[in-house]
């Protein structure tokens, strides 16, 4: 929990980890290990766990917990934790949210409830709920309106903002560019924000964004880090082709519903067991696996540079 005191200093590639299982549909923590450990050698600055990618709505609390405990046990105080504690539910979010804290996560990323709709007031407390309950643990609000059918608002986002000292950022997830500007002009650049948008994450460090949770860091992670350390540094060009050579492994991730195809690139690649998905999901299709092996063919270099031969 050494990043807590100090969530300023979370920047740069959030690895948004998927959720592995077994062949049978049990969650696989030797294969969690194993991609938090390649997401380390690869130089991603921090790990999240429960968010979109990793499925969290097909599992139980009691399996996201575990899956928080194992990711804890895996990254020590290497990097920054930043697990997905939310849930339609706000006795569930409540609950993993205390289980991240427990766990020493160094901030919580907490999703807009779902299905419900609420109003940008419901949504405000919510969130100021949240807040006053773990007045010592950073919460990241995650807005990603594809998904909820609800979108955070920037005059919502200042309030909670300006009302709550650890409420200290948004991962925004949503195409409307605009909508990131005016997040930063509502609430100032202290407040961080990661964008979850894959072809915006370079786009959002110009506006003064704190780096980025990308899915495609699952494929490439050394790329996605060694884009955000080349802008950090300055390199705008060496930034700009990476972000261009990854436009063939983000097509990927979205050939057929996110994660199914990077699952299956992982599966292919040994680095998890099975590509599983749970129910809804379902994995590729045979037309969707042609096209993931053509984009994979295009972009797939970038999957296996690691560390800084990226």
């Amino acid at each position: 929990m050494r990043f807590r005191s100090d969530p300023a200093t979370i920047r740069g590639s959030i690895a948004p980890v998927v959720t592995p299982f077994t062949a049978e549909g049990a969650v696989d923590h030797d294969s969690l290990r194993a991609l938090i450990r390649f997401q380390l050698e690869s130089g991603s600055h921090g790990i999240s766990l429960g968010g979109s990618t990793g499925e969290p709505s097909a599992q139980s609390v009691a399996e996201r917990i575990a899956g928080m405990r194992t990711a804890a046990d895996e990254i020590g105080e290497r990097v920054p934790f930043l697990p997905g504690t939310g849930s339609h539910k706000l006795d569930e979010t409540l609950a993993m949210t205390a289980a991240a804290q427990e766990l020493g996560a160094d901030a919580a990323l907490v999703i807009t409830p779902y299905y419900a709709r609420p109003t940008q007031e419901a949504l405000y407390r919510w969130y100021a709920t949240v807040a006053r309950e773990f007045p010592g643990l950073p919460i990241v609000a995650y807005n990603v309106p594809s998904r909820t059918a609800v979108d955070l608002a920037p005059e919502t986002v200042r309030r909670l903002f300006t009302e709550f000292d650890n409420f200290v950022g948004v991962k925004e997830t949503t195409k409307d560019f605009e909508h990131f500007s005016r997040i930063l002009h509502a609430c100032g650049r202290s407040l961080l924000v990661w964008s979850g948008i894959e072809l915006l994450c370079l786009p959002l460090l110009a506006l003064g964004g704190a780096g980025f949770v990308s899915a495609v860091a699952n494929l490439a992670p050394a790329a996605v880090a060694r884009m955000y350390e080349h802008w950090d540094a300055g390199d705008f060009d060496a930034a700009r082709a990476l972000h261009y050579g990854l436009h063939p492994l983000v097509d990927l991730l979205f050939v057929e519903t996110n994660p199914a195809p990077a699952k299956w690139v992982l599966a292919q690649q040994g680095r998890i067991a099975s590509a599983h998905v749970r129910p809804p999901l379902i994995p590729p299709t045979d037309a969707g696996l042609t096209r993931v092996r053509e984009l994979l063919a295009a972009g797939g270099g970038l999957t296996a540079q690691i560390g800084g031969t990226a």
